[in-house]
């Protein structure tokens, strides 16, 4: 029987885990897709796709074929290395947040730990945030390298934009952070781990920070909706006055490849509000040991999937805000409630460990 060293064990581990990673993370954003424009016809009364296998649900295999084959046109006057590095830029960021993204307990195998993640880092959380906030580059350079007036204006409202709504959505995490102690995910989740109390009406509800930070939560994941350019906040590509925004010169799989970026950036900031507020993948457990494996990763995808119905609900719903009425919300309304609730939180942290 062949063993394997510590260092070979790790090695084969961390390939499996990202080829397991990439092709459900990339089969999830395929699927994504079809489930929006399922949702948004529900809601606006209209079947969706339909006509490619039942319920339509050959239709991510038919658009991706699609953007595979179709002809690839650029202007005449791009800058060719910054125009094709671009959508490049944008899928390295928005995958390699991923890595460090727990989505369940660990379990033991031949003797081996082995973690449901593919890299746990101590400062994970920074990590993410330091990786998805060059994600703005992509955006500006594509619409600058573009050589087009409309990609150029969605680029400059990208960065204004993307850069106010980072400064919120730090703020809207911290107060969690200041209860954890930790800017490890994993070790995030495991602070809250159990319930509020063993008995009376508070032994029903788990510890999730989302009941000591609701405030935050929400000053998190509306600076989400805007970081990851979707309706109310998606002005980089207002398709009514940009046409299409900083990708309006972009065809054949390079457009594809923002919207996979989107999509993915989607997950990711789903997957920090599960872990830092949700209890990630925390919920009961019973059975066997194999189902005490599994069930952790279950009740992690359930919380995920409810944030991004959400995303897809408020995108059927909600209209699209005006530059200035966006710019101002950031600024003059969300930047000085999460300075609020910072505030607040230090308060109650030094009471409590006073």
């Amino acid at each position: 029987m062949t063993t394997f060293s510590d260092t070979e064990f790790f090695l084969i581990e961390t390939v499996i885990k990202i080829a397991i990673v990439m092709f459900v993370l990339l089969t999830a954003i395929a699927y994504l897709t079809w489930l929006e424009r399922k949702v948004i016809a529900h809601i606006q009364s209209r079947w969706g796709p339909y006509l490619v296998g039942p319920h339509g649900l050959l239709q991510p295999l038919a658009d991706g074929l699609k953007f595979m084959f179709k002809e690839d046109i650029a202007p005449l006057e791009v800058d060719s290395v910054v125009y094709w590095l671009a959508p490049f830029l944008a899928f390295l960021m928005a995958f390699l947040s991923i890595a460090v993204i727990p989505f369940g307990t660990s379990f033991t195998l031949a003797g081996h730990v082995i973690q449901l993640q593919i890299t746990d880092l101590n400062v994970g959380l920074l990590f993410v945030f330091a990786v998805t906030s060059l994600g703005v580059y992509s955006v500006a350079l594509a619409g600058w390298s573009s050589n087009s007036k409309y990609p150029l204006l969605g680029g400059l409202r990208s960065s204004a934009q993307m850069i106010s709504y980072e400064i919120s959505l730090s703020l809207g995490v911290i107060g969690v952070l200041m209860i954890a102690g930790t800017l490890s995910l994993r070790g995030i989740v495991d602070q809250q781990a159990g319930l509020w109390a063993h008995s009376g009406l508070f032994s029903l509800l788990p510890r999730w920070n989302f009941f000591l930070q609701p405030l935050g939560f929400l000053i998190y994941f509306t600076a989400a909706i805007a970081e990851t350019n979707r309706i109310p906040f998606d002005l980089p590509e207002g398709e009514t006055e940009l046409v299409a925004g900083f990708h309006t010169e972009y065809s054949s799989f390079k457009f594809a490849i923002f919207f996979m970026s989107e999509y993915a950036n989607m997950v990711t900031v789903s997957a920090i509000a599960t872990l830092l507020f949700f209890g990630g993948w925390l919920g009961p457990s019973f059975g066997p040991y194999w189902l005490q494996v599994i069930l952790p990763v279950f009740w992690f995808c359930l919380k995920l999937f409810c944030f991004l119905f959400f995303y897809i609900w408020v995108r059927g719903t909600l209209p699209r805000f005006r530059y200035d009425q966006l710019m101002a919300f950031g600024w003059k309304f969300l930047l000085p409630l999460g300075l609020l609730n910072i505030l607040a939180t230090s308060f109650i942290v030094a009471w409590v460990h006073s």
